[in-house]
């Protein structure tokens, strides 16, 4: 008896599934409403796809396999922020925030790009967890519509916002998030604006040149944290290989080819980023292209040498930007009590 290697169906694109159904003796429109399911609907089973016939369904399990991911643990914050941890297929596992401001019925989702992260920044629990893999496109497309469903039944409004910056680094994952973004964007899947998504990335200089050659359509965030070399080199390792100079040659190209938004996520540390000089340094980055500046504050992670600002000193930094012509927005950390902050996720309990 032969044994049917099942195909993960998700890696076939609309053509290719096509293809398969005339070789069944199946007409093609079937094609179209299994890409539907897939890709419109989030369907994570055949059973699911109850405009095909139980013959059919049976026949597609048959061949193939959808490998979706799976909820594994929800924590819920005292601010609303909701973290929830995935199960993927082989095991590994991956954590995703919603983070709601139901008052601006703003509702966020941080998505995953990898399992655990090559970077090893000195402040961000995921770096210690060494990259296992990137995560497929399908399974930061689930990451999305997963938390889509838990912000409709928590909240009563769906997502309006995409940010790639959970756990990994986006940029080392190309191929499979430019994938999850078109079948997030597209019309033919989630069809949520690309102007609402916005990637983030550590700073690799030759991969942003390439989105701008790529001409893509969401936003572009650059973690900076530091706006001179040797304080960016102390706690960014990536910075030694992609210098500011670099990094903002390759950001201006990306603005002048793509005019798509760009902003600098700046964590401040008590006594090391923080000071007056340290913004002053910052202004100058902010002049070549337009850009807004989004101070973060720091949340501890165990055995990093780093301390939050004083309310004081975030706020008299921000006072000095915006009195220099920059954008600048104070966030204010959500989900601390769950480990679901900026830099926390690392799969704990």
């Amino acid at each position: 008896m032969t044994t049917i290697v099942k195909t993960d169906i998700r890696k076939l694109s609309r053509a290719e599934l096509t293809d398969w159904f005339k070789a069944m003796n199946q007409q093609g429109f079937r094609a179209k409403q299994v890409y539907e399911w897939l890709w419109q609907k989030g369907a994570h089973t055949f059973a699911e796809m109850t405009n095909l016939s139980k013959e059919l369904r049976s026949v597609l399990d048959e061949h193939f396999i959808i490998n979706a991911i799976q909820e594994d643990k929800v924590q819920r914050s005292l601010d609303g922020t909701i973290k929830s941890r995935y199960q993927l297929h082989d095991g590994h596992l991956i954590e995703a925030v919603l983070i709601p401001v139901p008052s601006d019925k703003r509702f966020t989702v941080c998505v995953s790009s990898q399992v655990g992260c090559s970077l090893t920044c000195t402040f961000c629990a995921t770096g210690r967890m060494k990259r296992v893999r990137n995560l497929d496109a399908a399974e930061i497309f689930d990451q999305v519509v997963l938390v889509n469903r838990q912000c409709e039944e928590t909240f009563g409004y769906p997502l309006t916002n995409i940010v790639y910056m959970g756990m990994g680094e986006p940029l080392l994952a190309y191929k499979n998030v430019l994938e999850s973004i078109e079948k997030i964007s597209s019309p033919q899947g989630l069809n949520m604006s690309a102007r609402r998504i916005t990637v983030s990335t550590a700073g690799i200089a030759k991969m942003i040149r390439k989105l701008a050659d790529d001409e893509v359509r969401f936003n572009l965030a650059l973690s900076l944290h530091a706006a001179d070399d040797e304080k960016r080199n102390e706690i960014m390792p990536i910075n030694e290989q992609n210098n500011l100079e670099i990094l903002m040659d390759s950001i201006a190209y990306f603005y002048q080819k793509t005019k798509n938004r760009i902003s600098y996520e700046y964590i401040t540390f008590q006594n090391f980023n923080d000071s007056i000089d340290d913004a002053k340094r910052l202004v100058k980055l902010c002049k070549r292209f337009p850009v807004r500046v989004n101070i973060i504050e720091y949340n501890p992670i165990d055995g990093a040498p780093f301390l939050k600002s004083a309310e004081h000193r975030i706020d008299d930094f921000a006072a000095y930007l915006r009195k220099e012509g920059v954008m600048v927005t104070v966030r204010r950390s959500r989900g601390k009590d769950i480990d679901a902050a900026c830099g926390q996720l690392a799969n704990k309990g």
